[in-house]
């Protein structure tokens, strides 16, 4: 899941896939059913380096791959007890005074400091005080997806940015809801991982058979996804400890 900056009635099936890109860089690709009755916006945490500015941060429309991670699962093997994908996704709003860019249904923003939340309209920032609560990402930057009304369902957000944290794959999961921090939450997601070879800190990663190229179209995925590697896979449900996940891997 992630942060909202406002009431949501269900959130659910997360996805979302991470790779180390050339000079620094990590992309993210996430994809999630949401069901809220008012505008409000996703706040995504991200490890930028110090000093990034607004343009650093590169967003990628993918309505036009809106399967992605349908594909993705395809490249597992299904246990009697797993089941089909359970497919859903999230809509879109708009932006104020940092700069907005428009990404199929999305208008999504950069937001380089904590400080700079203040240049959002009110409805898509965080109750104050929140990221006093949570010292350790003072330094991080925020990738921001302007949410509509409803239940649709909609393409992934996807993004790029230079990332602070060398050898390692991070994956947003932290959970703010209704402005409140709790030190577990419930988990309802799939993360994706991609490396030449993995070397990961943590287990439950469990390796595609095959080349993400036998079964995702990753010509449409702005290079995000590359077709000559294998993917790792790790499913988290129920409850965890509140927080993001990190995976060490050697560079790409």
């Amino acid at each position: 899941m992630c942060c909202f900056t406002g009431k949501v009635e269900e959130v659910k099936n997360t996805r979302i896939f991470a790779r180390l890109g050339e000079h620094g860089n990590q992309v993210i690709i996430y994809q999630m059913s949401l069901k809220a009755d008012a505008d409000l916006a996703m706040v995504l945490p991200i490890p930028v380096k110090e000093g990034t500015g607004e343009d650093a941060v590169k967003f990628f429309d993918f309505s036009k791959y809106e399967n992605v991670f349908s594909d993705l699962w395809d490249l597992f093997p299904i246990p009697p007890s797993r089941g089909g994908d359970p497919f859903g996704a999230a809509p879109a709003a708009e932006g104020y005074s940092l700069k907005v860019v428009s990404v199929g249904a999305y208008d999504a923003s950069f937001v380089p400091t904590i400080a700079d939340f203040k240049r959002l309209d009110a409805r898509f920032r965080l109750p104050e005080g929140v990221w006093a609560k949570l010292p350790g990402y003072a330094d991080f930057g925020f990738a921001v997806f302007k949410l509509k009304p409803g239940n649709a369902q909609v393409h992934p957000m996807a993004f790029s940015f230079p990332s602070a944290l060398s050898g390692t794959v991070f994956f947003p999961t932290l959970h703010i809801h209704d402005g409140e921090v709790h030190p577990k939450e419930h988990f309802d997601h799939t993360l994706y991982l991609q490396a030449p070879a993995a070397n990961l800190s943590r287990g439950g990663w469990q390796e595609s058979p095959g080349l993400a190229v036998t079964k995702v179209k990753c010509g449409l995925t702005h290079g995000m996804i590359r077709p000559d590697l294998h993917v790792y896979q790790q499913v988290m449900r129920g409850k965890f400890d509140n927080g993001d996940v990190v995976a060490k891997v050697r560079a790409a």
